[in-house]
């Protein structure tokens, strides 16, 4: 057991040097700088294209596909993942988190648009990502089979184990159910969804994303409100921790920077991959729109429901700080293991009969719809390896996969889970920031095309036949 954790440990620290660290940085601000500040130039026509647009027989609404990409962005990383965070990297990490989640947003905007881009019709339903943009658009197959098979063992296994993981561990200190009556009920409610496809899949979420994320939003929100004296001091925190300006988390600057952006990259998503197959199964007439509604998304899971669980823990002090040596530089909560639980500490402090309940009710609620978007893209890819032969043998061998991951990360300690699934990201981010480095012209076209449009007053869309880009069969004239 002793070895196999070396060779996590020795994967882990290669997948997650910090040339990857960097590279999300840099691409993100290359995009940017590129686009010309995209995230703030069209953040107006974010929010209108987000309700604009409907479902089809072939593919699901705006709203719907945006629905569906937050249920993935918006789980664990938001409430464990933030704790995570500042536990390793201080309340400094926070600032990274934003920084991640703002140049981000450029990546998330291209990956999607390349979704949209180079989907495809396969049986009767939308399907995208970036093994298709990979062999359509970089036509290399050896490539996007090596993403196609990644993604499936990292959204299939590795990282619903840390969802399911997460939810346990909450529900055990709220109520102290055990491992294995969560694991008996998440499999139940999780296989009832599966069974149904994209469309219930779709349907689930828009129902139950804006509700819980609604929810935990306004309990946030009056726990500023009653704290709203310290609110200076403790953004002052953020920024001095950040730029090694405090005295007592000056000598871990380094590691604030590294998990910030590893747990924004793990709470967001942008530029990870993922996001780009709930993008192209949208709906819409040019695929830059669905790239802007991406982008908003980015938005809504870090710089809202991040922010506001990092402000209820440090508002509360319900944290403690590692460094490097494994030392603690604070210790306020002896013997809590770093994760949901100080949310839950913090949420108490203000409402003890209902706060450690209520984190754990919406951390359920959180992580079980990211589990389901995890589901929904480990098929999309299972389609794309198989797509030309009978595939309904290997979709229930990735649903029992599935169901096996949520229960062992029910069973297990929340450190391998969330080791295992930090390696999924990390492998999935170096394959797809290559990728939309390599092909991101074609999204500069798209942007301009769409600007042009929108300069003439007209509503845009997109015809191939001006530009005649190869493999985008979507979008070819309809005979």
């Amino acid at each position: 057991m002793e070895i196999l954790q070396k060779i996590v440990d020795n994967i882990y620290n290669l997948v997650w040097s910090d040339v990857l660290v960097y590279l999300c940085l840099l691409t993100g601000t290359y995009f940017t700088i590129r686009f010309r500040l995209p995230q703030l130039r069209y953040l107006n026509e974010m929010i209108r294209l987000l309700f604009s647009g409907k479902a089809s027989s072939k593919g699901i609404s705006s709203f719907q596909a945006f629905s569906l990409a937050i249920s993935g962005r918006v789980g664990t990383g938001n409430i464990a993942g933030v704790a995570t965070a500042i536990g390793m990297g201080g309340p400094g990490a926070i600032f990274w988190m934003w920084v991640i989640a703002f140049v981000g947003s450029a990546s998330a905007i291209v990956e999607a648009a390349l979704g949209q881009l180079y989907k495809q019709e396969i049986n009767g339903e939308y399907r995208g990502g970036p093994a298709y943009y990979i062999h359509y658009g970089l036509k290399n197959k050896a490539f996007a089979i090596i993403f196609a098979v990644v993604t499936i063992v990292s959204t299939g296994f590795l990282l619903p184990s840390v969802q399911s993981n997460s939810i346990a561990v909450a529900m055990d200190t709220a109520f102290g159910t055990s491992g294995f009556v969560t694991a008996g009920i998440l499999i139940i409610l999780m296989g009832l969804i599966i069974v149904g496809g994209v469309k219930r899949i779709g349907k689930v979420s828009e129902l139950v994303v804006p509700f819980m994320a609604g929810i935990y939003i306004l309990m946030a929100l009056v726990i500023i409100g009653i704290n709203y004296q310290e609110i200076p001091s403790v953004f002052s925190l953020i920024f001095r921790s950040a730029f090694s300006l405090d005295a007592t988390f000056g000598g871990i600057v380094g590691a604030a920077i590294s998990w910030g952006v590893k747990r924004g990259i793990y709470s967001n998503e942008a530029g990870q991959g993922t996001a780009p197959h709930a993008a192209a199964a949208a709906e819409v007439d040019h695929p830059f729109k669905q790239g802007l509604v991406q982008g908003f998304s980015v938005y809504v899971d870090t710089l809202f429901v991040c922010t506001a669980t990092a402000l209820m823990i440090l508002f509360t002090g319900q944290y403690n700080v590692q460094g490097a040596d494994g030392n603690f530089i604070i210790e306020n909560l002896k013997g809590i293991e770093m994760g949901p639980t100080f949310t839950q500490m913090a949420v108490s402090l203000h409402f003890p009969l209902l706060g450690s309940s209520f984190v754990a009710i919406a951390l359920a609620f959180f992580a079980f719809t990211t589990i389901m978007a995890y589901y929904y893209i480990a098929e999309t890819n299972v389609n794309f390896l198989f797509q030309e032969q009978k595939n309904s043998l290997y979709i229930w061998g990735l649903r029992f996969l599935l169901l096996v991951s949520i229960f062992q990360g029910c069973i297990t300690t929340a450190s391998t889970a969330w080791q295992l699934g930090d390696i999924g990201v990390g492998l999935m981010a170096w394959l797809n920031m290559l990728a939309i480095l390599l092909l991101h012209k074609k999204v500069v076209l798209l942007e301009q095309d769409y600007a042009m449009q929108k300069s003439v007053g007209q509503n845009p869309r997109f015809y191939n036949k001006t530009y005649n880009i190869p493999n985008v069969p979507i979008w070819e004239p309809k005979k």
